[in-house]
């Protein structure tokens, strides 16, 4: 009878964090599944005569709000970003942690640069595409995104490989395989739950990138983190909250479902090494 209350009062607690976590994105969704009249009338949670019209309006919107185009963007853009992060990332993890180089001052210069407000940077990254022809380009924005997600892939991966036995490189030494071989069929197995995690936090993080996404883009790649906010000045007539809502959950939608069906190998990761002995 203990245990049964126990559970659940660890659930009770459980359910209301989740809801009081994700109560924006709830009230959100919420809102998206009203009519405009129900809106007006009804705030709360409890949805009087659920509709799926605003996000028939979203997709009708074509001409002035592309949804598809943004999300496209976006896909594309956090895709390449977040792959080039992968691969310039962990062979120069495998460096520092196995051969020391520029462990005791490129790792923490990568950290704190990264912690340093990007805005610092905007300027002059926004003249320097426009020189070489990178503004308001899919390419352009993904490099800025493989950038902004390098710090963060690179101590993943740093932690990750220093704590793999050394032992089994070692065998793989004596029996003839090169550093880069090594790399790829030795440590790169052995970090596969790193990999992912760290390609998908690199992919929500360029999803998300609003200050480039706003900078470096106008029309042929704009992301849909910059899209979403074109809406509140192409409504005409006042703001429709139930689309605006619609518009915010679409967009939100790709980085969630990705984030629940990985969110096993992002807990792995971050405990990685946590636990040793």
């Amino acid at each position: 009878m203990r245990k049964s209350l126990v559970n659940a009062l660890r659930w009770l607690v459980f359910v209301a964090a989740v809801i009081v976590l994700n109560f924006p994105v709830i009230a959100t969704l919420v809102t998206s599944l009203k009519s405009e009249a129900e809106i007006m009338t009804n705030a709360s949670l409890i949805i009087e005569a659920p509709t799926l019209d605003n996000y028939v309006a979203v997709f009708a919107m074509a001409d002035r709000f592309d949804i598809l185009h943004f999300l496209t963007n976006s896909l594309v853009a956090s895709l390449i970003g977040s792959v080039l992060a992968i691969f310039l990332a962990f062979p120069a993890a495998y460096a520092m942690a196995r051969f020391g180089v520029g462990r005791s001052w490129l790792l923490p210069l990568a950290v704190n640069l990264r912690a340093v407000p990007l805005i610092i940077f905007a300027i002059p990254i926004y003249l320097m595409y426009q020189q070489v022809g990178l503004l308001d380009t899919r390419f352009g924005l993904a490099l800025i995104l493989c950038l902004v997600n390098v710090p963060l892939v690179l101590v993943l991966f740093a932690s990750s490989i220093a704590d793999l036995p050394l032992e089994i490189e070692e065998a793989g030494r004596v029996d003839g395989a090169g550093t880069l071989r090594l790399l790829v069929y030795v440590v790169a197995p052995m970090s596969l739950n790193v990999v992912a995690a760290s390609s998908v936090l690199a992919f929500i993080y360029s999803w998300n990138e609003f200050l480039f996404g706003l900078m470096l883009t106008t029309n042929n790649a704009t992301p849909v983190s910059v899209g979403a906010s074109f809406f509140f000045a192409a409504s005409g007539g006042g703001v429709r909250w139930g689309v605006a809502a619609a518009v915010m959950i679409l967009a939100t939608l790709p980085p969630l479902v990705l984030g629940l069906l990985m969110y096993r190998q992002i807990g792995r990761s971050m405990t990685a090494g946590a636990v040793k002995g």
